[in-house]
């Protein structure tokens, strides 16, 4: 059995000037926990391929807290993979997801540790507002998770991100998941296990600069649908049954209108409207197919998830 109660698990790319800030706040707030946290806790950091100092800031706390320690990857793998390593590597019975940017409050963590304590396996994170996010960007995140439940089994809960609490029984179910192309948060849902929200007020980033523009961000919503769900494959195949429908219909109606009208020359506007109709249709339903037909190509690859170059402190977990 595990020693460490609790594993915070803190992916890092270029941030060199949050860690100390993070760790400052952090900190405090296990130390004062009433729980056998507060005297057995870890804090991973995963540096990401980071060109700046973090590297070395890592080593630096390292040496000053042994609590404290890193793995660096070979290069820049994704937040995804990045949080992937940390569960791999984390040693607590239970493992927290958290951003060094603060924004989901260390201050959550004892109602989470709580809720753990009284039998749940997850408790996750849910923003009682979006008050720091820009409006585009509370719309299209509405209208993903929407979108994303709509099409999914594995329902995710709206508004709530990475940041949550593992039971172990969960991480060892999650490291079984060999896929490549990985959306923790569906990942987390098709776990299952007995769930808790926790609601938190998430600030504006005080340190540093995000990392997720908005081409990101649409990536990773594709990535989230199409590892979810075949959904999007089958709506395009109703839509050309209908679409098929529709023309055979038309079809009919021509040949019945020329038996009793006569044959007449059809407008030069109305078939260029079809056909470019039609080419656009079949252009996207081959891009929907071509997203799982990348997806699969990926996978059969078999390449590692990530590759580790260095680790820092006793940063051995039990899948490493």
């Amino acid at each position: 059995m595990s020693t460490v109660e609790l594993s915070l698990v803190m992916p890092v790319k270029d941030e060199e000037a949050a860690i100390g800030p993070c760790l400052a706040r952090l900190i405090p707030v296990l130390e004062a926990m009433d729980d056998p946290v507060a005297r057995s806790f870890e804090i991973l950091f995963v540096d990401d391929g980071s060109s700046d100092t973090t590297l070395e800031v890592i080593r630096k706390t390292n040496a000053a807290d042994p609590r404290i320690r890193g793995i660096s990857l070979s290069r820049n793998f994704g937040k995804e993979a990045a949080l992937s390593a940390g569960l791999d590597a984390a040693r607590g019975k239970a493992v927290v997801p958290l951003d060094v940017d603060l924004q989901d409050p260390p201050e959550a963590l004892p109602k989470m540790v709580a809720k753990w304590r009284d039998g749940f396996d997850v408790v996750y994170g849910v923003r009682d507002n979006r008050e720091s996010d820009s409006l585009p960007k509370r719309i299209t995140a509405d209208f993903y998770y929407r979108a994303h439940n709509w099409l999914s089994n594995d329902k995710i809960p709206e508004h709530a991100g990475d940041f949550r609490l593992l039971d172990r029984r969960v991480v060892d179910v999650i490291r079984q998941m060999p896929e490549r192309n990985r959306f923790m948060k569906g990942l987390f849902a098709w776990a299952g296990f007995r769930q808790a929200a926790v609601s938190y007020h998430r600030e504006e980033r005080k340190v540093g600069k995000t990392k997720f523009n908005y081409w990101k961000l649409w990536t990773l919503a594709i990535d989230g649908i199409t590892s979810a769900s075949t959904i999007p494959l089958r709506i395009w195949s109703y839509l050309g049954a209908l679409v098929a429908l529709g023309a055979l219909g038309y079809a009919v109606f021509i040949i019945i209108r020329t038996l009793i009208s006569g044959i007449q020359v059809p407008g030069y506007a109305s078939l260029m409207v079809a056909i470019l109709f039609l080419g656009g249709l079949q252009l996207l339903s081959l891009g929907v197919l071509g997203e799982y037909v990348g997806r699969i190509l990926t996978e059969t690859k078999g390449r590692p998830l990530y590759v580790v170059r260095e680790r820092i402190g006793d940063a051995d977990g039990p899948g490493l």
